[in-house]
Order: C-alpha cells, then structure tokens, then sequence
C-alpha cells in the first residue's frame, strides 16, 4: 500500500503544479480502461470486484494517455480505500454533454464521461468541500498523501473537463469525468517490431529511490530475462556494484535521487565500469545547461512510461555502441541494427 502511494507521489505533485510533460493523442477512454484493466485487478486484490462498462459507440478525446491512466488509477484506487471489507467497483463510459461557460451564457459541446461508482462507505457533505484539496484525507496515518483527488481534478480542468461527484454516508460514491469530445479518428501508429524477450541477456542496474516505480520496473525487465540488480539510492547502488564481480552492462537511474543524483552515479560507476552504458529516467524536461554537458550526455527516459517503451529503450541503449570512456570494446557480440 506504501509503496503503491509513493509511486504515484511524485508524477501527482508534477500534475498539481503543471510541471508534467505533456504529450496529447487522440485516444479512446475504452482502449485505455482495457489495456489497464488486468494491473487493477491485480492492486485491487481478492476482496473486490472490477466491472467495466463500455459504450461501443464512445467518442475520442484528446489527451495524455499517461493522464488518463492517473485519472483511472486514482479514481479506483480511491474507491477500494473506502470499502473496508471489499466490494464492487464500477469502471463506465458513454457520451455526454459538457457545460461551458460562454460570452453570453453557458452552452454545452459533446464530451464523454468516465465514471466510476463504489459500494463503500460514502462520505458526508463536509468531506466533499474538501474534496480536491493537495493534502486532504480521511484516510489513517500513512494509508494516504490526499494528492490522488487533487491530481484527477487538475488533470481534468487542464483539459477542459469537470468533475462531479455523488455520494452520501452508507450510500457508497460516483465519480464522473466529463471530457471533451473530439471528431478527430484515432492515428494509427507504425508498429514497430519488439524486441525478443531471448535478447535480453545483459546484466541492469536498477536505481531509483521511489520503491513501487522501482518494484514495476524490476518486474518489467526481469520478466523480460535480464539479470536486474536494484538500489534505492546513489550510495547503495555503488556498493551493489562492487559486490557483483560480473558485469554490468547498463545503469538505469533516475536523475534525481536525495544524497547523489544519478549523474554523478553514472560518473562514479564509470570509473569503476568504463563498459557501462547508462539510460536516465525523469519526469521533468532537462534543464538546457544539463544537455549541454559532452563529458556525460544525458541519455533520458521520460516518466511515466510503459513496460514496452522501457523494453524498447533499454534494448536500443545496450544494442548502440560503446560509451567514449571505453577502452576496449567487442567483448561479446552485438546484433546490428
């Protein structure tokens, strides 16, 4: 439950202050709920049940997809909170109507709605002024940051939606998310052929502060069939790599971690590994003075991501040739691209 809060404590205050990076797609609200449907099962466990509704004929919005997921994580997971002993958790869309004010008067655009409706406990009118408040909570001592509702909010108004909300004490909760509604079709992307799972041989070093962030990728990449090492921190990644005699084939790090950033990693470790390739993960745009650096060139891995661009990532860095510090190279063969 901790580690699950804290993976989303960073990307949630991101959203709150704007300072997210921001990339808009038309997508439909269906295909999003789908692809994430089985990881909810899985965070919600045995004790609840995740029903979704879809409307065929639902409408595209523009948007982030990566927001969209917020918007569902948050919304559900906060449902799960308030049923204590397990219930029903109900994922809809259809389309909709939005409000929105005009020169004159209010007038309506089409919109689609997102809603999603528990059985829980419900909350007074009192709680629901504070609602979408940074920092507000119900919930006990360490079983919430009161950023979850603020980010939805947010996230919502910034893309000119609403949201409204129903609920009452015993009478469990509705969240509805209201977005607009978009005539633009669904781009169809270049698949790009994935890379093969027996590929992924090489040894990764995993460092990133945030447990549950780390938790998800170590699963992705070792499931992948790298050898994954994990650190929580610049200080315990350097003494992890000294314990392993073998090699090391990429350093993973965030680039900002409280002690030592993952730059200053990286240079510590090269000296130790000068084969070691490194990818940086971040949630932020890299300051222009922090590209400009030759010596250490800022290799970087946007949050949030998926599993398939991590896979995809880590497979270009490790399959593109030696770093500059390398003395020797062709110590084990690489495909050509």
């Amino acid at each position: 439950m901790a580690g699950e809060q804290g993976a989303a404590l960073i990307q949630q205050l991101m959203a709150i202050s704007r300072q997210q990076v921001v990339e808009l797609r038309i997508l439909s609200l269906n295909d999003v709920i789908a692809n994430t449907h089985n990881l909810l099962s899985r965070l919600l466990g045995e004790k609840f049940e995740l029903v979704s509704r879809f409307d065929d004929q639902l409408g595209h919005v523009k948007m982030d997809p990566a927001q969209v997921q917020q918007i569902l994580f948050n919304l559900v997971l906060n449902a799960r909170d308030a049923m204590n002993e397990g219930g029903r958790i109900l994922v809809e869309t259809s389309n909709s109507e939005l409000s929105q004010p005009g020169i004159s008067s209010t007038h309506r655009i089409p919109a689609v709605t997102l809603a999603v409706t528990d059985t829980g406990c419900g909350m007074d009118s009192e709680t629901l002024s504070h609602l979408f408040e940074p920092f507000f909570t119900t919930k006990a001592n360490g079983r919430g940051t009161g950023l979850g509702l603020a980010t939805v909010y947010n996230i919502v108004r910034n893309n000119g939606g609403t949201v409204e909300v129903d609920s009452a004490p015993g009478r469990g909760t509705q969240f509805r998310v209201r977005l607009p509604r978009v005539a633009e079709p669904i781009a169809l992307e270049k698949i790009q052929p994935a890379h093969s799972p027996k590929a992924a041989t090489e040894t990764i070093l995993l460092v990133e502060d945030d447990l549950a962030l780390r938790q998800a990728a170590y699963r992705i990449l070792s499931e992948s069939g790298y050898q994954v090492l994990e650190a929580g921190s610049g200080a315990e990644a350097i003494t992890v790599s000294r314990q392993h005699s073998c090699p090391i084939h990429l350093l993973l790090a965030d680039v900002v971690m409280p002690g030592m950033s993952g730059r200053e990693l990286a240079r510590q470790l090269a000296a130790e590994r000068t084969e070691l390739k490194v990818l940086y993960m971040s949630g932020y745009e890299p300051a222009p003075e922090a590209s400009a650096d030759t010596s250490d060139p800022l290799v970087l891995f946007k949050k949030p991501f998926t599993g398939a661009a991590l896979l995809d990532k880590a497979r270009e860095i490790l399959d593109a040739g030696h770093p500059k510090s390398s003395k020797k190279s062709g110590k084990r063969k690489r495909e050509k691209p």
